[in-house]
């Protein structure tokens, strides 16, 4: 049933405590070497491509540019939390833009009904999914490539091939056109996103909930927890995430066309699986997939300004994904390695009373 574990590798408070100082910057390098590593590449790309690449107008078109693709990254976060996968979030887009347009100018919707409507199919297209996945045991891969296969064959019945155009309300396309401080409002989407999954799944229970159950499904229900009730939700939040996004790509583009949104599967993905090896490297996490997305922005943008050809974008989101799920595969086999190493001498009495008895259970169990 899971297609992806959850779980995290990052240095706790009491292991960077007894570390001298060179161990620790050892030991975060990999934690935080994909910001670290943005960082690096603006100053590098700024220094090569100075009337270019530090430029307002670059910001602006990076932000504006990937916002949707972080939005969608984000979408696909929430469900691998839970050790499963949507793939959705890139078929779901093609659809939803179309009607978000559509509903509009064909059907005479005000643009704030085509946006909840929107909304709403996205949320019941993600409850769907959810009970493919949890009712009818279907791995998520599966179900949701065939769930997704079928929203784009119902995007293309729809517009027959064609596109959908009209006069579309100023307040619509101010989804994406309005800037705030100078940058494109589609990155405020972002980060209150991000701001908003960052504390539910980092301070409040369910967050806590959905991690347990992308962990061990089997330990989490014997712990009391309604792991059903978590995976359903993560799908529900992933499509309306899905569906948010495809209103924004529909305010950006102005026309609904079936050709338009599965060029944004593949890059989502990749920022959901490398966020998974920064921050809190071994789990999908959502300050690293942010973190993931805006370094393959930056790569991007300075790769192409550098006279990279067409190709060049498939081709690094598709190198960037092997090695991420590469990445987080190692980073999983590690932590397992850390949890059954066997604890000995000052190490051990230095632990608190609990790891100490959970080193023990361990030691048991191997």
């Amino acid at each position: 049933m899971q297609s992806v574990k959850s779980n995290a590798l990052e240095p706790t408070r009491f292991d960077l405590k007894h570390m001298s100082s060179s161990q620790k910057i050892l030991r975060l390098l990999p934690v935080y070497g994909i910001p670290i590593l943005t960082v690096v590449l603006i100053i590098l790309f700024s220094i090569l491509l100075p009337r270019t690449f530090p430029t307002m107008l670059n910001v602006r078109s990076i932000l504006g540019d990937k916002a949707i693709i972080a939005l969608l990254a984000l979408a696909a976060t929430v469900p691998m939390m839970a050790g499963r996968i949507d793939l959705t979030v890139g078929y779901g887009i093609v659809l939803w833009h179309i009607l978000a347009i559509g509903l509009q100018v064909q059907f005479g919707f005000e643009w704030w009904q085509a946006v909840l409507v929107v909304l709403f199919l996205g949320a019941m297209l993600g409850l769907f999914n959810g009970l493919l996945v949890e009712l009818a045991q279907i791995d998520s891969f599966i179900a949701t490539l065939g769930t997704g296969t079928v929203v784009y064959a119902i995007a293309l019945w729809y517009t027959e091939g064609r596109q959908i155009i009209g006069s579309l309300p100023a307040e619509f396309t101010g989804l994406y056109t309005t800037q705030i401080f100078g940058l494109p409002i589609a990155a405020l989407y972002v980060l209150v996103v991000a701001l908003i999954m960052w504390i539910v799944t980092e301070y409040l229970p369910v967050g806590r909930y959905l991690y347990a159950t992308g962990a061990n499904p089997r330990a989490a229900q014997l712990n009391g927890i309604r792991t059903r009730r978590y995976v359903l939700g993560a799908f529900i939040t992933s499509g309306v995430l899905t569906a948010l996004a495809g209103a924004i790509l529909a305010a950006k583009l102005r026309i609904g066309q079936a050709s338009v949104g599965l060029e944004y599967l593949l890059p989502a993905l990749v920022g959901a699986f490398l966020g998974s090896t920064t921050i809190k490297p071994g789990r999908v996490n959502v300050w690293g997939t942010v973190a993931a997305v805006a370094i393959l922005a930056v790569g991007i943008s300075g790769i192409q300004q550098l006279g990279g050809a067409f190709f060049v974008e498939p081709l690094f989101n598709g190198v960037t994904l092997v090695l991420a799920i590469g990445l987080a595969g190692y980073a999983q086999r590690k932590r397992g390695s850390v949890r059954h190493k066997p604890l000995v001498g000052s190490h051990a009495s230095a632990l608190p009373a609990e790891r100490v008895a959970d080193a023990k259970i361990q030691e048991r169990r191997t």
